[in-house]
């Protein structure tokens, strides 16, 4: 893996988000109440939502358009919803936020 240092964890709300732009898209990081950081795509596979908008509860966010509900460990709709989000390898180190931008780097633009 190849890790990017990106933002100092305490540069993501609480409970919410930052965007990372890059030439494959927008990624949504996110931060729990428990200081865990993980990213995943920023779309909502239903209809576009931006996640980094959503509501985080536990190891989930909730799309602020229609409640679809999305596991941050795996990316996979919870409850009812189908689908799946793209989720990217990040972590918390010496209170500074990582990602494995790898994957990504690999897709064209």
């Amino acid at each position: 893996m190849s890790w990017t240092d990106i933002a100092a964890l305490e540069d993501i709300p609480v409970r919410g988000a930052r965007i990372v732009k890059t030439h494959a898209g927008c990624i949504a990081v996110f931060r729990t109440d428990a200081d865990e950081v993980f990213a995943t795509s920023d779309r909502c596979p239903h209809k576009g939502g931006p996640l980094s908008e959503g509501i985080v509860h536990g190891k989930s966010v909730t799309c602020p358009l229609h409640n679809w509900v999305f596991s941050l460990e795996t990316g996979e709709a919870q409850g009812a919803d189908e689908g799946q989000i793209a989720t990217y390898p990040a972590r918390v180190e010496n209170g500074r936020v990582l990602m494995d931008l790898s994957e990504i780097n690999k897709v064209a633009a």
